[in-house]
């Protein structure tokens, strides 16, 4: 939904992410985004944000570098060449911030806690998802995303980070998908379970603790890590097909226009010239891309700004209605409610 992002051909150098999040909680929204977790990583005081200018894309050395939690272990030495783990204390709220993105497979897991998360690319709609103790996250990577997170409870949080080397990872591809392996792609998939997974980075987690990391137990486990990916969450797309989506360039145009835009009318026409193709095409490879159709991805945009609005302003229910595209107060009431479940009046009452 991301990414909602799109994917990355994960042979050679970095490519736009061509596929949509695969968001496995049904209860949350379809599409991200994904590098959810990294909202984990805030820093305990509410409101702080990043301590520098976040670049687009940075390396996996210097990814650490932007969060702005406490990190408690690190994998450091020639034992981590290959596969590099952070380990980090959460806090219990974090204000909107922002995380620059890696070219690398990424993983994240929750070793303890449970909350709830928002995530966005560019200026696109929220998507959030509850986490919970054991809860997983992988991302090709690709493209720097807003988060921001509250606790739902009192037990603290540690996050497990993984980055995987891609030349580590292309080899994983080339054992399972042999002469396909140039088109192999991993999905980025968010807010799922995965015991085995957990497993492996278990493993890695008790090694950095070890006064000194053994080079080839880091490198078997990594190696195991990387194949478990391609077999699970790696598929195989002509990258020339509508499975591939819309290339991320396209995708930021249209969603940072319908941002901009939110009280002009929809029309689909309009937003599938912006990038050459017909209606048909561009209303598939959208929904492909993010989860949702056009029409109801700019509803979201919609709610999003409504809710915000209705948070940090005084304006009445009638202007806000108006400012987001909805002249009409019925209208605008029944459509908020209907995705917030509370009609904006009483969600402004409970803020």
């Amino acid at each position: 939904m991301s990414r909602g992002g799109c994917g990355q051909t994960l042979r050679g150098a970095a490519h736009p992410r061509e596929g949509g999040r695969d968001h496995r909680d049904e209860g949350t929204p379809a599409a991200f985004v994904f590098q959810l977790l990294p909202a984990l990583l805030g820093d305990a005081m509410t409101g702080l944000m990043n301590p520098k200018k976040v670049p687009d894309l940075t390396s996996a050395e210097a990814w650490d570098d932007y969060n702005v939690g406490k990190r408690i272990a690190v994998g450091k030495g020639p034992a981590w060449r290959e596969v590099r783990l952070s380990v980090f204390e959460l806090p219990q709220v974090t204000e909107t911030f922002t995380m620059p993105a890696v070219t690398e497979p990424f993983i994240a897991w929750a070793a303890s806690g449970h909350a709830e998360f928002e995530e966005r690319e560019g200026k696109g709609a929220w998507k959030r998802t509850r986490v919970k103790k054991g809860t997983l996250f992988v991302t090709a990577g690709g493209a720097p995303y807003d988060m921001r997170w509250r606790s739902l409870g009192a037990e603290p949080f540690e996050a497990v980070l993984v980055i995987i080397s891609t030349p580590l990872f292309n080899a994983a591809l080339e054992d399972v998908f042999g002469a396909k392996a140039a088109d192999a792609r991993l999905r980025d998939v968010s807010g799922f379970e995965d015991v085995r997974l957990v497993s492996l980075l278990q493993q890695l987690r008790d090694e950095v603790a070890a006064s000194a990391a053994s080079p080839l137990f880091v490198r078997s486990v990594g190696q195991a890590l990387a194949v478990h990916l391609a077999r699970n969450y790696a598929e195989v797309s002509d990258a020339g097909s509508e499975a591939s989506g819309l290339p991320a360039f396209k995708l930021r145009r249209v969603t940072d226009w319908m941002a901009e835009n939110l009280a002009e009318e929809f029309n689909l026409a309009r937003l599938a010239d912006q990038v050459g193709m017909s209606e048909f095409h561009f209303n598939r490879l959208f929904k492909r891309a993010t989860g949702l159709p056009p029409s109801q991805y700019l509803i979201r945009l919609r709610v999003d700004a409504a809710r915000r609005l209705l948070r940090e302003t005084t304006r009445s229910v009638i202007e806000i209605g108006n400012e987001v595209g909805y002249s009409n107060p019925s209208h605008f009431a029944r459509v908020f409610r209907k995705e917030t479940g509370l009609s904006p009046s009483d969600y402004r009452r409970q803020i």
